[in-house]
């Protein structure tokens, strides 16, 4: 259809959290233009931080996202006690790793079944969904429930909860207290399975393009709360240096910066990217699980990310139940802290991909400067290079089939606009 002049507009794409645009031009069968367009107002979280105490920082970030409250809090408590040059590890950091899995699994589990699932089977939404396949969101729903189940009993509450600290937590649980947690996961988790090996039955398009991956790696473990940063093309760095290998660029269509590496281009976060640098770092039976589900190895099309947020789900269960059955009470809910004059920097895997921070505070514990880079500014690029590269083979659809590919391909990151700071409005011309 080339020389033909066609707009199709998505005024709002749906199933993300936040909002913006999408601009496409194509012609003679080649996408010439192609912006994300992020026009939600900057939060200036960064800026609010500045003169905070180093203690308010958890709480703080914690708002920048309702989804992944707790991505933010253990990343700025974790940046804070590398400041303070203090170690928190043992029964602490297993139970910050718990509360990480409650997100990972209500994150994960949200976004592949009720957001991403309907694209797959051709419905505008979960409710339209749940007219022809009321048992599976009924379990997507369990599933979700159990996940902030773990958030609430760790953290207060399911929505930026508010026991997290620099240092530890406020308060922690007796065993008896997590065992009816166990219990519930137990028997949540042959649920989770089943839902993982459902997703590799979905018709995913075939679409393949190797972006490095970029993500945490820490050996023994399956990362979660930390490792070092590596990447797929064999960079491997402490969380520190980050800035030496990674800048963001302001483009004029978008309140949200671009994340590149510095003199190399676009990288991939997220789900496919953890899976391709530590699917070896996965137990035995979830590893079963994947390859039954299709995935074996790496993986380079971002269709297959449902797959992997699946699994990855799966696997925060059974580490959930793990830490559980392994968990003796700390002597105290956190270690001591001597407030100094520093800088640290940290780094975590949100479920969406590496979020991290770093934080000066001077001699009196204040905040002096704060940087925190979010996965989906990092993906941005990465997700304009995705529809370049498929638009042209999908030219010979109508209007509104193209328009739902292009939202269907923007949701295999699960882009959370408002972290990054918003989204669809498709504008796609033909000339």
């Amino acid at each position: 259809m080339s020389g033909m002049d066609r707009k199709v507009v998505v005024r709002n794409l749906a199933r993300v959290e936040g909002e913006g645009s999408l601009h496409l031009r194509t012609k003679d069968g080649a996408v010439t233009e192609c912006q994300l367009r992020i026009f939600e107002p900057p939060r200036y979280f960064e800026a609010l931080l500045i003169g905070r105490d180093h203690a308010e920082a958890p709480d703080i970030t914690s708002r920048i996202c309702g989804i992944c409250p707790i991505a933010y809090q253990i990343g700025a408590a974790r940046a804070m006690e590398a400041a303070l040059g203090v170690e928190v590890d043992g029964p602490l950091r297993d139970l910050r790793r718990l509360i990480y899995c409650g997100e990972w699994i209500e994150s994960q589990i949200l976004h592949a079944g009720m957001l991403h699932a309907p694209d797959f089977l051709g419905y505008d939404d979960a409710m339209a969904m749940a007219k022809d396949h009321p048992d599976r969101v009924r379990q997507v729903l369990r599933l979700k429930q159990l996940g902030n189940r773990i958030v609430r009993e760790l953290g207060g509450r399911e929505i930026h909860p508010v026991n997290v600290r620099v240092g530890g937590f406020w308060r922690v649980p007796s065993k008896g207290e997590l065992a009816p947690l166990r219990d519930a996961l137990r028997t949540g988790r042959d649920e989770a399975e089943d839902f993982a090996r459902w997703t590799g039955t979905l018709p995913i398009p075939e679409f393949h393009r190797d972006v490095p991956s970029v993500g945490l790696r820490a050996e023994g473990e399956y990362p979660i709360d930390r490792g070092e940063l590596v990447a797929s093309d064999g960079l491997r760095i402490p969380v520190e240096r980050f800035e030496e290998h990674f800048e963001e660029e302001q483009v004029p269509w978008s309140n949200a910066l671009h994340g590149l590496r510095t003199g190399q281009g676009a990288y991939r976060v997220g789900p496919l990217a953890r899976w391709n640098l530590n699917h070896d770092q996965l137990p035995d039976p979830v590893r079963g699980v994947a390859r039954a589900a299709g995935l074996d190895g790496p993986c380079h099309n971002p269709f297959r990310s449902i797959v992997v947020r699946a699994i990855e789900a799966l696997f925060a269960f059974d580490e959930a139940i793990r830490l559980i059955d392994g968990y003796t009470p700390p002597p105290a809910p956190a270690v001591p802290i001597a407030v100094r004059a520093g800088t640290g920097a940290a780094c975590t895997e949100a479920p969406r991909g590496i979020c991290w921070h770093r934080y000066a505070i001077d001699d009196q514990g204040r905040i002096a400067a704060a940087r925190i880079v979010p996965p989906t500014s990092q993906n941005q690029r990465t997700i304009e290079d995705d529809l370049r590269a498929m638009v042209p083979a999908w030219l010979h659809l109508n209007d509104p089939a193209l328009t739902w590919r292009c939202e269907q391909a923007v949701r295999n990151y699960d882009p959370c606009i408002s972290c990054a700071t918003h989204f669809l409005k498709l504008d796609h011309r033909r000339d």
